[in-house]
């Protein structure tokens, strides 16, 4: 059997819990929810809006091997949390995609906890997982197919320079 990426999700309890996607995932065993950054994989890959670097295929293995991690705070504290996860954590951006949940809807960038995972998955090469992850919410196959073409050139890059090169092309 494959060994699928471990998700982990740094939750500070900052949001609406009726609208947290992360607290849904968890509910549904897809991720383990973390509430002390300390205890976050070392070397695991977060997904760091602030990243200098983008996640591309070329970061399978240590995913696999460590986890993935989102962190799900208000933006108030958003770079304390990511300024200490980058201390023992891989720091990675997500390229560009649209949100299609509710509240960010047709927004870049503006992504639920399950959509960056579902993102993350994709780029990874785990289509499967991805798309079992966003059946927790009707609107969530949508992500996949607003996002199909952009994911698809993203899964198929190489590193992170061909990421940001495919990118250009999909940014109005």
């Amino acid at each position: 059997m494959k060994k699928m990426i471990p998700l982990i999700v740094y939750h500070a309890n900052e949001d609406d819990p009726k609208k947290c996607s992360a607290k849904k995932l968890e509910r549904f065993g897809y991720v383990k929810l973390e509430r002390n950054l300390r205890r976050i994989p070392k070397q695991s890959i977060v997904l760091n809006p602030f990243a200098e670097q983008s996640l591309s295929p070329e970061d399978t293995q240590i995913a696999k091997t460590n986890g993935l991690v989102a962190v799900d705070c208000s933006w108030k504290t958003a770079e304390i949390c990511f300024t200490t996860l980058e201390t023992h954590c891989v720091s990675r951006a997500l390229p560009f995609v649209i949100a299609v949940n509710p509240v960010n809807y047709g927004k870049p960038f503006q992504l639920s906890t399950l959509e960056a995972f579902a993102a993350a998955l994709y780029i990874l090469g785990e289509v499967d997982h991805a798309k079992n992850i966003l059946q927790i919410y009707k609107w969530g196959p949508h992500f996949l197919e607003l996002n199909r073409l952009p994911l698809e050139d993203y899964r198929k890059a190489k590193n992170s320079t061909e990421i940001i090169s495919i990118m250009k092309e999909y940014i109005p």
